[in-house]
């Protein structure tokens, strides 16, 4: 998969000279200062996942504080390394957290014999568990997609990132754009952190020629601030007027989704506040009033609602909530409610107690939709991980994918309204050769009976058994025994999810560490990350005809 960044280069580290190593001064037990070099574009940190946070301020020649960090910088072994963009920097100011009495002196951590600068940081993937064809950061963390709009014939994606690591922590907005929702080139970072807070998840607009980014600032407390791009997204200039919008009522206050309601000739935005949804409108994108709130009764609460959205889809609306815990499986998942917005109030058409899940897996979450999207579809894409488990994945260079984009519509069983999940279109395009076998990536097709059973293995007895039965009306995904399942217990599970009615024929695409299953119709969704030893190669259909085909993306 073809990535650029601007100021990534592949050249490997271990080419760098041993001169370059650093020198810090130790102050303490647990305190270290360290003068930056000058002239070296990057001083490259080592990161030890299983130890605690260091905090790092730094400092600029004026000893003006520039910016905070927190790296899990290495103590006796180096997992990866992560790069730190010197620019202004003159002196960092490093504090250790936790008890070091076991670990020695502060001078001998191995991060000092093992941090350097170099002009260059090598982001050839080395790892086996990269998607081919889904959309992942180069390094470090990547949680929910950001802000995300279609423009001249790009998609924009950005997404919440840590820059410094491959756990979550130094929230920043990331940046990857495609032509075709398929391939991606990764951007320099959209929005770094500043003294309102770290900046998490939120939307962009299109205004004439400008594009609107609005975010939460996560400080001491959670405001929405505003910043705008003037080079179709490249770049973004801060509000001066930020924060604009703040409370004081509820810790959690978030994820603002802004859009022009046509309906009404006004914006709109919703954002999350504790377990309901705030919806506010808009002339200007500046000042905004509160004019309701959804969510009491209604729906799932049994943890945080957060990442909503709010779209129109065939004459009526659809209010995305994404929650935290609370999903089917446990840990986080999408919900959604269906009913009619004024510009001033959802109204729901289900019955309070009523939940529709978007997606029946273990892994989706944080769903929300492209603004602007070409033929007035609606196309989404989800973080495919789950709290319960994200931080310890077993791979180190980046953590987490996106879901492959999916369109929505709307299909009717009984006397309730439901949302259609599908492979958006640009999926065909990737489809190759007819196979014999399945691959580490490819789409299975399955025409089904009434009772259909899918095994997917590989050699080392690793497999995932899925099973469709039209009496019962299910859809079941076994992952038990799928390949690595011990780095959390929430992880191995059986998922199971509603048909609404007969399926005709599944949709399975498989990439190196997920399997997301469709109903062809969209009746029926479900994705599951998977880690085997070796790809499945294997598979044996009771019930039903199979088609393979290769999925081949360009490099």
């Amino acid at each position: 998969m073809k990535k650029v960044l601007l100021i990534l280069m592949t050249v490997m580290v271990t080419t760098l000279s041993a001169e370059a190593q650093v020198r810090p001064t130790v102050l303490g037990d647990k305190h270290a200062m360290l003068k930056v070099k000058q002239g070296e574009r990057f001083l490259l940190l080592p990161v030890q996942e299983s130890e605690d946070i260091a905090a790092i301020a730094v400092l600029n020649g004026q000893n003006e504080m520039e910016q905070r960090l927190n790296v899990k910088l290495a103590i006796d072994r180096v997992d990866y390394y992560v790069p730190y963009e010197l620019k202004g920097a003159a002196l960092l100011d490093i504090e250790f957290h936790g008890d070091r009495r076991q670990k020695g002196a502060v001078g001998e951590f191995v991060c000092w014999k093992e941090m350097k600068y170099s002009n260059t940081f090598d982001t050839t993937n080395r790892e086996k568990f990269r998607p081919a064809y889904h959309h992942t950061p180069l390094y470090g963390w990547m949680n929910d997609p950001n802000g995300m709009f279609y423009k001249d014939g790009v998609w924009h994606l950005y997404f919440q990132w840590n820059p410094y690591g491959s756990q979550w922590e130094n929230m920043t907005w990331g940046h990857s754009t495609s032509r075709d929702l398929i391939h991606w080139d990764a951007q320099p970072m959209a929005i770094e952190m500043d003294w309102l807070g770290s900046i998490f998840s939120g939307s962009c607009v299109t205004h004439g020629d400008e594009v609107v980014a609005f975010y939460t600032s996560a400080g001491h407390h959670q405001t929405q601030s505003m910043a705008v791009s003037k080079d179709g997204g490249r770049s973004f200039k801060k509000y001066s007027g930020n924060p604009v919008l703040s409370t004081s009522d509820v810790p959690d206050f978030r994820d603002p989704k802004a859009f022009w309601n046509e309906d009404v000739k006004a914006w709109n935005l919703i954002l999350a506040a504790g377990q309901e949804m705030r919806i506010y409108s808009s002339k200007d994108l500046k000042e905004w009033k509160y004019e309701s709130s959804f969510g009491k009764e209604y729906g799932n609460h049994s943890g945080v609602w957060e990442c909503p959205d709010l779209i129109k889809i065939d004459g009526k609306w659809v209010l995305i909530c994404n929650i935290n815990p609370g999903g089917p499986f446990g840990g986080s998942a999408t919900q959604y409610f269906i009913g009619q917005f004024d510009g001033k109030k959802f109204t729901c058409e289900s019955m309070p107690k009523v939940t529709k899940w978007l997606d029946y897996g273990k892994d989706h979450y944080a769903t929300v939709s492209f603004y602007n999207a070409p033929e007035n579809r609606r196309v989404v894409l989800a973080w495919m991980s789950n709290w319960q488990y994200a931080n310890q994945v077993p791979t180190k260079q980046f953590r987490s994918a996106n879901s492959i984009p999916r369109d929505l519509g709307l299909f009717t069983h009984g006397e309730e309204t439901y949302v259609s999940v599908v492979p958006s279109k640009e999926m065909l395009a990737v489809r190759s050769n007819k196979l014999k076998k399945p691959t580490e990536t490819c789409e299975v097709l399955v025409d089904t009976k009434n009772y259909s059973e899918i095994v997917l293995s590989n050699t080392k007895g690793e497999q995932v058994v899925m099973t469709y039965d039209a009496a019962k009306q299910t859809f079941t995904m076994d992952r038990t025994k799928s390949g690595d399942v011990e780095f959390s217990e929430a992880f191995p599970c059986v998922t199971e999810a509603p048909t609404y009615g007969q399926i005709k024929q599944l949709r399975i695409f498989i990439d190196r560490c997920s399997i997301e299953a469709f109903d062809a119709e969209g009746k029926m969704s479900m994705t599951n990350l998977v880690f085997p030893s070796e790809p499945y190669n294997t598979i044996k259909v009771k019930g039903g005809k199979t088609t393979i085909y290769e999925i081949k993306v360009k490099k």
